[in-house]
């Protein structure tokens, strides 16, 4: 039974949603069904990631999970950039930041420190995160500052935005050759020799065939009802006297990260923290270093505008509170539900501020 709930409901409201967007219905109505629709496909868009990460290997299926999680993030802030909703983008982009290093490694690590008493992970790997979540808000800090302070016109921080992009997207895929194929070894997970089998502990659903045709299937999916979510926003938006910053940086955020959320989680129970470290933290890196860098350089090729790397005082001052609690728990490579209960306080912090603005 428990088989067939799953697709049957992923189907059920990915139809109601197609339904919903081209019959016209309640602006309202439509956000939900599409926002319920994107959590069903980020799941099934989970599951078939997990499935393949276990033919392509640990370290590139968390990856590839961090990756096609935020796939369905990706492909919403495409649309918001073409409608031109670029305040909109930066606030779900801030959303995705400190989502992935408060709420999914948050959860993950209280959810492991549960069932472990203390878990490990690579120090070494913790160290390169961290160092790269701050090149990550210097990067986001650098054009506000001088925007700001008139030191460079608003062209000019156009302009800027665009050459920080491209050498954020350089930084980012050198950082895949030295974390993948340099220094693999020196970034391997720690793995207790009782926990082996682990690995291996459960075998696929699917063949490797069908895992990559349902990953390709689930992220056309996720591109379809992204679309139809993101046309109802504006009107969800102004309804409930809702803000953009929030919507975005919360809303959007959670809905976009729903498969990071449950495998990072499944992750640290079964005393794979690394893996889990892996998933948020990376996750969080390739927005701020991939993601956002690329919706720059898109929102060039859309025309007229291009959208720029000045993020608001607020979402520079969340994302910065982020990195420095999420860098000084990881930075030892070992975790407590403790430390996991912090980072989540802190996200309900944010949440409420977020909220009130």
């Amino acid at each position: 039974m428990k088989k067939w709930i799953s697709p049957t409901l992923l189907i059920a409201f990915f139809i109601l949603s197609a339904v919903g967007h081209f019959a016209g219905w309640d602006a309202t109505l439509q956000f939900i069904l599409s926002a319920i629709s994107v959590i069903f496909v980020a799941g099934f868009l989970g599951r078939a990631t997990e499935n393949v990460s276990h033919y392509a290997g640990q370290r590139l299926g968390g990856f590839l999970n961090a990756t096609f999680g935020n796939a369905a993030e990706l492909i919403i802030a495409i649309f918001l950039v073409k409608e031109g909703l670029f305040d909109m983008v930066k606030a779900s982009l801030t959303g995705s930041v400190i989502g992935n290093l408060l709420l999914v490694l948050g959860l993950s690590i209280f959810a492991g420190g549960l069932k472990f008493k203390v878990q490990s992970f690579n120090v070494s790997l913790a160290g390169m995160n961290g160092s790269l979540m701050l090149v990550a808000v210097i990067a986001l800090i650098v054009p506000a500052v001088f925007l700001r302070s008139h030191s460079i016109t608003g062209s000019d921080t156009q302009l800027l935005s665009l050459i920080v992009a491209c050498i954020l997207i350089v930084a980012y895929l050198a950082w895949l050759v030295f974390s993948m194929i340099t220094h693999k070894k020196y970034l391997a997970d720690v793995t207790d020799e009782e926990d082996e089998e682990l690995p291996h502990e459960r075998e696929p659903e699917w063949s490797k065939g069908k895992s990559i045709l349902y990953l390709l299937l689930a992220t056309v999916m996720v591109a379809f009802v992204s679309e139809w979510l993101v046309d109802t926003l504006e009107t969800f938006t102004t309804r409930f006297g809702l803000s953009e910053l929030f919507v975005g940086a919360f809303l959007v955020a959670i809905i976009g990260n729903a498969a990071e959320h449950s495998a990072a989680v499944m992750l640290a129970m079964k005393n794979k923290i690394g893996a889990a470290v892996e998933i948020a933290v990376g996750s969080s890196l390739q927005i701020a270093l991939f993601v956002a860098p690329v919706l720059v350089l898109v929102s060039y090729f859309f025309g007229p505008t291009t959208m720029d790397l000045v993020f608001t005082t607020i979402e520079l001052l969340a994302i910065g509170v982020s990195v420095f609690i999420a860098k000084s728990i990881i930075q030892d490579g070992k975790t407590n539900w403790y430390e996991g209960l912090l980072l989540l306080v802190v996200y309900v912090i944010l949440g409420v501020s977020f909220f009130l603005v």
